[in-house]
Parts: C-alpha cells; structure tokens; sequence
C-alpha cells in the first residue's frame, strides 16, 4: 500500500501533528500485557456476562476490573469497559449498580451502542466518560451532535467513512472522533446487521454474531445462476490497516486510533500495536514522511499479515473500491501469500517464492470445489532447493526463487496438490517467539519517563522531586508528581563530595520499576554530605509513592440514590398500569416499495401509508396519484438507514414530494425533523430496544418509535408494560422480510460491473434482479438505496400475527406490515389478511396458515419464535457449518 494524498480539499500541506491514541483491543490477560509493554495509549476490555459486543472473548470478570485499572494506570495507560450492546427492559435494574462498579474501579471511559444507556450512565455520574460506540452508527456530524448532546466525551466513527468524510465531520462539530485503523471489518454497518439474528437468533447487537458474512453465496441474477468462477465470498471484505495513513488521520485531529480484536490472541496484539507506536512515534519525532516510510517496511507489513490477514486494504479510508473491498475467492485467514505450486514429486512440493519459509513455517494450500481439489495445510517439515552442483541441498530457510518443501503425510496428502495452486504461509513460530517475548516474564520492557530533580543544601532535609510527564494524558491533564525529603538536615561532607555523574548512577537504578530516568536536574551545595544509602532510600521511596498515585482509583462524584426510577418516571406512561387490552381500535401502517404497491394498497384503506421506493423521483407524481385514491389516507416517505457528510439535503428533497410525515432511520433525519417540525416516527435502525431510549426518541419529536428487531415476543411484552411506557407511541412490525446485512459495500458493483464504484458502475441495479443464494439454497433478495448502499433481504417472510392476541392485551396499537417484491395483487391480499386479524386478534393462526397456503409463503416467527441459544447455535450450525469456529483457526470475527 502507498501513503495517501493529504485528505483536505484545496490543502497544499499537512497540518502540524500530535499523534493520536493508540488503543487497543485485550481479551484476556495475556493481551492486555502484550498491548501494554508494546506501546498503547489505552485498552479496551469486555466484562464477562453480557452487554459487550464480544461475547465470545474471555474477558473479565467484574471483581477482577479494580485489579485491571491499576495494572494500566501504573503503566500510564487508560482502561475503557465496553458496554456496547442494546439493553433489554428488565435489564436495566441490573446495569444500574453495574456502572456504578465500573466506575468506581477507576476506569477512565464506557464504550456505548445504547442511547437510552447513555442518559443512564450520564445520571448516575457526570465522571465518567463516555463514548459512543461504533455500533451507535454515527456517521455524520448530525449523529457526533447528538452524542455530544447526551453527554459523550467521544465518538467512535462508523468504519464506512472515507478521509474526506471524516474532514467533513471534523470541521463542523469539535467533539474528539476515534477511527478504527487495523484489523477485520464488518461487511454491514456496524450496529445495523441483523443477519445472525434473522438466520438464527444470534444478535451481533448483542455480542453474538455469527459471522454470516464469511460464508459462500451464489449470484441469482434475473433469474439465472451466474457463474462467478472461484468467486464465491461475495460478501467477505479484507481485513483493515491503515498505518500508511496515520498522518493523514492525525492533521484531521482524529483523537484515536483504533485496533480491532479482542478474539485475536497476544501474539497479534502485540505485533500490531508494535508497528503503529512504531509509526506514531516517527511521526512524533520526525514528522509525516519518516512515520509513513515507517509504516511500508517490508518487514514489518509481513508481521501484520502474519499475526491475522484476511488481506490488508485501506478499507473505505480512500474512498469506495468495492472489487479491492471484496475480492470474493476467501473468508479465512490467509497471512502471507507465499507463491503458487510449480511441481509435485516424489512428496516434495514445488514453489516459487515470494516470501521467506523455514521448516517450522505453518502452510496453508488454496482448496477449489469447482475442481474437487481440497483446502490442505501442514507445517514444512523439510526445506530443500538446487545448489550450484546441480543437486537439490536440505536448506535452513530461503527468501526467493524455486524451493521444494516436505511436509508431514499426517498434515496432507501431496497426491491432492496441484499445479497453480496458491500457497499461504500462516503461521511463524519464530516470529510468534520473538512477539511472546516482547510481555512474557513479567520485567517491564515499556517504561515510563521519570524527570527527577534533586536539591541538597547544608542545613536542610535532601528533596528529591519526580514527575511522570507521560501521566499527564491520563486524568485531564494531571501530572504525576511526587516529592520525598530526608528525615535530618543534610551535613558537610568529610570526605570527597559525591560526583554529579555519580550522583546520576543512583538515582538511575530503576530497573525493578516502570520508570527510566529522563532529565535529571541536580542543584546542590558541592560540600552536602549525600551517602549513596540515603539516595537508594529516597529512590525507593518516590517510587513507590508514585507507584501508589498512579493506582488509586480517581475519586468519582456518583448519585447518592438510585437514578433509574427518576428515568423511568420521566418516561410517557398509561395513567393505570394495567394489562388490559385497549379501547382504543389497531392501526394499521404498510411500507410498499414501488408505486403500484402503493396504489393497491391505497384502496384498502390502511391507517398509515410508507413509501421506500429504489428512485427518489418517483415520490412525487406516486404520492399525487395515491391522493387522487385516498384523499384522507397519511402518506409517509422513508429515509435511507445511513446518512452521510453531505447527503442532508435529501431530507428536504423528500419533503417535496409533500408527504405528511418521514420515517426516520438515522440520525440526520432525526435533527432535520426536529429542526424542520416534521411528523415522524422512529424506525426500528435507531435500536430502541428499552424506555429510556424510546423516551429519548419521543422527547426528539417521534409520534412512535418503531420496536428494535432484536427483541424477542417477551422483550416486546416487556417493553409494552404500560408501568414503563405508554404501549401506543410503540409500533409492532407484524411482516416483513427481514433485512439481514445493510452495507456500504456494493454487490451489483462488484461483480456485475466493471467499475469500481457509482461513477463507472453503470448501475447494474437499476436493470437486474438480483438474490443472493446460500448454503442451503435460500434466495436473498438483495437492493440498492439512493446512496449505493445494498440490503440484503431474509428470504423467509417474519409474522407475528399468531401472536397478535398477546400484543394487543398488552396495550399495543400501532403495527406495520412491510412489504418486498410482491405484485400488487399479493400484495393486496397479504395487507387483507391481516387487517382481518387486526379486527380479530383470535384468527391469527388462520391467517399464518393461509399466507403459508395461498402465496407459498413459509412463513418464520423469526425473532418472536422463543427460540433458546441452545437451539439458535444448532440452526445456525445446520445452515452454515462453518459458523461458530474459533478465530484464527476458522472464519474469525470483525466489529469491536
């Protein structure tokens, strides 16, 4: 990869730079050690027992976080907890005396998804940071305001925006932005997939992704099975490294920098973060072209592939390359491209080197199912290439040229390899030592700087002063400072005066401790008496009040009483908390994605109509026909699910079509309907998944807020309980084919077109019908928005109507049904059906059994189906075999 241009329209020159925070991703131990002695600023780690979006990581335990944010701090690096998951009604009580714990363990910030989460945390204490997660989708400046606004310290930007949109964010809200810079990627918005919660019950909201995306899919297009050669990975992008690109991110002031992969092991924790202090610091010391030649050694780009690669890309960093995003021929780690097989004899396998190998060296052969030829890897167990005598000599290693290797046949068979194959070297144990010995054995290898000052003067008590400039980043600016004196005024010495470069060899022996001496600053009368015991002394002594400093946690101001029921009372209730079923009549709200939808539709008199058609223009001239069908019926328009730097004025666009209301999807159309006074309702995109966030939607001005998908039939009861919130401002998606990945990264582009991007696409979607096919031969159908960005629909249709007598005794009003492809007269006949059952809850199982029967339907209760995780994992299992492998041996995982 090469360094970028500077990012800013019109600039001529990078600005001056500080260098960002490097943070870093911890596990477990073992990784937060490796993250500390190579280099980071500050640590990211998930508490065991839920609410972090990397469940399947060890983790730690709660009663171990006071133990986790003193071994930080002592090294002079931040401790932040992620709590970046929705939050569940009834698991609001709990989270509660949760943070208070969190925060008075000392650590320095919460990572966030959940807005309603936010406004609690904010209550209980205003000392501890926040910031908002990637999974809160921010990905315009309209959404860092919003942040700001509920009380975040910081905002992690959406992994989806190029330089140039992250310099458009920067130059209209100053709150400090966070980047990720290394490790995998998400093929879908973070925070908006609900792929594994669709396929299996598995919510990557909740922590438990299944990695969907790493799985084979077919190309159906109009119809037809495209055949895509070894392309099958359609949806799998490259893993992320941006370190060529540090200086760029720095004069945009991007605060930090962040590392994915708390399911990655030390080893890579430490070669990743050891490579951006690296260039971080040349960047320091010797500006932007030493930190970017340091950043493309050779060597240390082979670490990175070595340690996790899927391949490395700079992402959407540069903007869109949908074909260099997704190359679509693997999913797993790949490391280091080796070379291709050139023969197969007697055992020994042929390559062409592109890279170094040596017996030990971990392999891995490129498998292909079109040609029966199977995935094989194994360690070398012998190395051998043609001397100059013309015979072929057992070798150490070797960097280049033609090389035959040896492998053990327990590992694979040599029968099975193939000319042209691809080889991958993904495993170097010496490299592996080599990083292990960077934080095993528990001596210290990073230290900190320590300035001392020394001041002996006859007649008064020896002052030795220590300061510890690099603590100053650790509590706003607070240095750590100690001062320690003598217990007896110093005396004239007897003998020869103790020599300054003497003096210096004392007070410089701090190898059992995290400091190393920096500037030493010596102002003494030249007869004091200072015996070399009495310096050791007061060493010893400064160092270890600092060390105390260091690990106390920082006093944190917290609410005296209880805070969530002064929340919840602020929350829009019924004036009698009963579970009684409702007076007031269901409404009925339809979402139709094309005109002639719409007009069916129209006729049948629903109670709200929803527009999300493909072509913005069409808006108008649909909304005046559907007018002239229904004079009186409330016509909404929906908003895309993403707004970024530059699209607002598509808010206002839509508003000329003259529709009564939008259908709120992002953050964006949140401030412009507040701004604008604008009718809307919240959709199900802003993840309201407890009161307090569907309150802190109300309070913005939604009539509704729309039920998050990732809550099951008993979640929604919860949510539904008229003690917590008024069950008519909550609307219920009774059908709809659920949309699985939401992403910025575009299929008919890549593989239909061949552009790269909107501008040279030839927009293949607005001519094919395209699904996608997976593993077990469902078809998903896939479509694009008005910004390129493609969903990914569930194949299946989702209905709740056979539970529809339960919703409506708990209070709900408002429901919606969402319709896809369907020609109008299906579609009029679903709408039917279940307006009937609306009329008479009783009859759901009729109509579920006539929607199955009459439009060959098949039908899911999807998330409302009581599935237990047991279950989920075995349908996720039966679906996808590969899901659920272990990272680093198998697919391996993406969001932070």
């Amino acid at each position: 990869m090469s360094a970028s241009p500077d990012p800013s329209p019109g600039s001529t020159a990078l600005s001056p730079l500080t260098p960002p925070e490097l943070l870093a991703p911890a596990g477990d131990w073992e990784c937060l050690r490796a993250a500390i002695e190579n280099g980071a600023d500050a640590v990211y780690l998930g508490l065991r027992g839920g609410h972090n979006a990397r469940a399947r990581a060890a983790n730690f335990a709660l009663e171990e976080l006071p133990e986790v944010m003193a071994t930080l701090h002592h090294r002079g690096v931040k401790g932040f907890v992620t709590l970046n998951t929705l939050v569940f009604p009834r698991e609001l009580d709990d989270l509660e005396p949760l943070v208070r714990r969190i925060a008075e363990a000392g650590t320095d910030a919460v990572i966030v998804q959940d807005l309603g989460l936010v406004r609690l945390i904010r209550a209980i204490t205003p000392d501890l940071e926040i910031h908002a997660s990637t999974q809160m989708s921010v990905t315009s400046a309209s959404g860092v305001r919003l942040a700001r606004e509920l009380g975040c310290a910081r905002v992690v930007l959406a992994r989806e925006l190029s330089l140039k949109e992250i310099a458009a964010i920067r130059r209209e809200v100053d709150l400090p932005v966070e980047v990720f810079v290394h490790g995998a990627l998400c093929v879908a918005y973070s925070g908006q997939c609900l792929t594994s919660e669709a396929l299996g019950g598995r919510s990557a909201n909740r922590g438990a992704c299944a990695q969907a995306c790493r799985m084979p899919y077919e190309i159906v297009r109009d119809g037809e099975l495209m055949d895509l050669d070894h392309q099958k990975y359609l949806v799998s992008p490259q893993d992320l490294a941006a370190h060529d690109l540090i200086p760029q991110l720095a004069a945009l002031g991007v605060a930090s920098l962040k590392i994915e992969g708390r399911l990655k092991g030390p080893e890579y924790v430490a070669g990743v973060v050891r490579h951006y202090r690296r260039v971080l610091d040349q960047l320091a010391d010797r500006g932007p072209e030493e930190a970017t030649r340091a950043a493309l050694d050779p060597e240390a780009i082979r670490t990175l592939e070595l340690t996790f690669s899927r391949g490395l890309t700079h992402g959407f960093l540069e903007g869109l390359n949908h074909k260099k995003l997704v190359r679509g021929d693997y999913a797993k780690k790949r490391g280091l491209f080796l070379g291709q097989v050139t023969s197969v004899r007697g055992g020994w396998i042929g390559v062409n080197l592109a890279a170094p190998v040596k017996p030990g060296d971990g392999l891995v052969f490129d498998g292909d199912e079109r040609l029966d030829v199977p995935e094989q890897g194994g360690r070398v167990y012998q190395l051998r290439r043609l001397s100059r005598r013309a015979r072929l000599d057992p070798v150490d290693r070797a960097e280049a040229g033609l090389v035959e290797l040896a492998f053990s046949r327990r590992d694979l068979d040599p029968n099975q390899i193939h000319v042209g194959q691809r080889v991958w070297k993904t495993d170097d144990p010496e490299l592996n030592r080599a990083l292990r010995a960077t934080f095993e054995g528990g001596k210290p290898r990073r230290r900190l700087r320590l300035d001392l000052t020394l001041r002996a003067r006859l007649g008064a008590p020896l002052r030795l002063e220590g300061r510890v400039p690099e603590w100053s980043r650790m509590e706003s600016g607070k240095e750590l400072h100690v001062v320690v004196e003598s217990p007896e005024p110093l005396v004239e010495a007897h003998s020869r005066p103790i020599e300054e470069a003497e003096l210096r060899n004392q007070l410089d022996r701090l190898g059992d401790t995290v400091y190393q001496l920096g500037r030493l600053t010596i102002e003494r009368d030249p007869a004091a008496h200072l015996p070399k015991s009495l310096l050791n002394q007061m060493r010893r002594a400064l160092t270890a009040q600092l060390d105390r400093l260091a690990t106390a946690p920082p006093h944190r101001v917290l609410a005296s009483e209880p805070v969530l029921p002064a929340l919840r009372r602020a929350v829009p209730r019924c004036d009698v908390g009963t579970t009684t079923t409702p007076t007031e009549s269901p409404r009925l709200s339809v979402l139709c994605r094309n005109s002639a939808q719409a007009e069916a539709i129209a006729a049948l008199g629903p109670d709200l109509l929803t527009l999300e058609y493909h072509d913005l223009r069409n808006y108008r001239e649909s909304i005046a026909r559907i007018r002239s069908i229904a004079p009186n019926l409330p016509i909404h328009v929906a908003t895309p699910r993403i707004e970024k730097p530059g699209e607002a004025p598509i808010f206002r666009y839509l508003m000329k079509s003259k529709p009564d209301g939008l259908l709120v999807r992002n953050h964006g159309g949140l401030e412009f309907c507040a701004t604008h006074k604008v009718p809307f309702v919240a959709d199900f995109s802003l993840n309201a998944a407890n009161e307090l966030t569907v309150a802190l939607l109300l309070d913005k001005g939604a009539s509704r807020v729309t039920a998050s998908y990732d809550l099951s039939l008993e979640q929604v009861l919860d949510l539904l309980e008229p003690t917590r919130l008024d069950p008519s401002r909550v609307e219920i998606v009774l059908h709809q084919h659920i949309p699985m990945f939401h992403m910025a990264h575009c299929v008919f582009c890549a593989f239909l077109s061949p552009g790269t991007d909107k501008t040279n696409c030839g927009r293949p979607c607005d001519r094919h019908e395209v699904k996608l096919r997976d593993r077990v031969g469902a078809e998903h159908p896939l479509k694009a928005d008005v910004g390129c960005r493609n969903t990914l629909f569930n194949a299946t249709a989702q209905s709740a109507v056979r539970d529809l007598p339960r919703l409506r005794e708990r209070g709900a009003v408002w429901y919606r049904v969402e319709l896809l492809d369907e020609p109008p007269q299906t579609a009029a006949a679903i709408v039917e059906l279940y307006q009937q059952a609306l009329q008479d809850a009783t009859i759901g199982r009729s109509v579920w059994t006539k929607l199955n029967a009459e439009f060959g339907y098949g039908l899911t209760r999807g998330t409302f189906g009581h599935q237990t995780p047991e279950s989920n994992l075995v349908q996720i299992r039966r679906r996808s075999p590969a899901h659920g492998v272990r990272e680093g041996v198998g697919l391996g995982g993406s969001s932070p």
